[in-house]
């Protein structure tokens, strides 16, 4: 039983999988309960609606999230002659036009449009926020904003089906930059071919480095928690996109207490965040070259994150 079970002591990344009607903050509350820890946070909100990776993270883990890849994949079903107040099925319908003549072509035609870093508006219904308070709770007060657009970017669109009829459905595989709202996708790509379209579902296949392939459900945690076998997944596994660096024994010692490290000839550049490691390949922390306040000339290693522990 949960309430029997002793608090978790470890700490690191969870790739969880998400499930269908959960908001991320209910995930990482059910975790908090489960891990009997208050420490917790999540790297990138998933919709109520959607499922899929939504990577957590415990202790001081919850440092790090800034530092996970930002690149994300999502597999999204576009359906077309529906426009709702939400830009999903979870909002109210506001435009229905049956359109069966739409082909995939035609639909095909317009994609490249969305490739590339483009201009999108979010949802009226998102977690962005205005003047202090998320648009969402804005839009449920009835009130009515203007949605600053953004520059977002879409590395890959990839068709992986369609399926015919009064209001067609295109299967789209996504690969993007953070930032990026695929409800916006599919309600852009409606007016492009000449009618309306929602989001009517959304997996989130990568995130953080973590893959669909590897998620854990809240099943398997609770089960692992009661076989004692739960394991956080640990920095090194999920930050190698980082340059790397590694110290002596005297230089982890300094690094230890937060000093910074005189350097000749940085072999990365100045300002780029480093992954800093020991002999032992035990992850340190995160640090940058940067220009010594106190010896002129002079370039020294400085702590942004300084970790020890396993």
């Amino acid at each position: 039983m949960v309430g029997d079970r002793q608090k978790f002591e470890g700490w690191g990344f969870i790739n969880l999988n998400k499930p269908a009607g959960w908001t991320s903050h209910d995930c990482i509350g059910k975790l908090r309960r489960l891990l009997r820890l208050k420490k917790i946070g999540h790297g990138g909100t998933l919709d109520p609606m959607a499922t899929g990776v939504l990577p957590v993270a415990v202790g001081k883990a919850t440092r790090l999230l800034q530092y996970l890849p930002k690149q994300k994949a999502y597999r999204a079903i576009v359906r077309f002659g529906i426009r709702t107040t939400t830009d999903d099925l979870e909002g109210e319908a506001i435009a229905t036009k049956s359109c069966p003549d739409l082909t995939l072509a035609e639909v095909k035609a317009y994609l490249p449009n969305f490739m590339g870093k483009i201009t999108q508006i979010p949802p009226a219904f998102s977690a962005i926020k205005k003047n202090g308070k998320p648009l969402y709770a804005l839009a449920r007060q009835g009130i009515e904003v203007e949605v600053p657009s953004r520059e977002v970017d879409i590395y890959e669109l990839n068709i992986l089906g369609w399926r015919e009829g009064e209001f067609p459905e295109l299967d789209l595989e996504v690969h993007c930059g953070e930032g990026t709202y695929i409800r916006a996708i599919a309600r852009d790509l409606g007016v492009a071919v000449g009618t309306e379209a929602t989001l009517a579902g959304l997996i989130r296949s990568q995130s953080g480095g973590f893959s669909l392939e590897q998620s854990i459900s809240f099943e398997d945690i609770e089960k692992q928690l009661e076989e004692e076998s739960f394991a956080c997944k640990k920095p090194n596994q999920l930050l190698q996109h980082l340059p790397q660096l590694v110290l002596t024994e005297s230089q982890v010692t300094a690094w230890s207490y937060g000093q910074k490290i005189p350097w000749v000839d940085p072999p990365i550049p100045q300002a780029t965040p480093l992954g800093i490691y020991d002999s032992a390949s035990d992850f340190l922390g995160v640090g940058e070259f940067k220009p010594s306040k106190t010896e002129v000339d002079q370039i020294v290693l400085a702590p942004r994150l300084v970790l020890f522990g396993k």
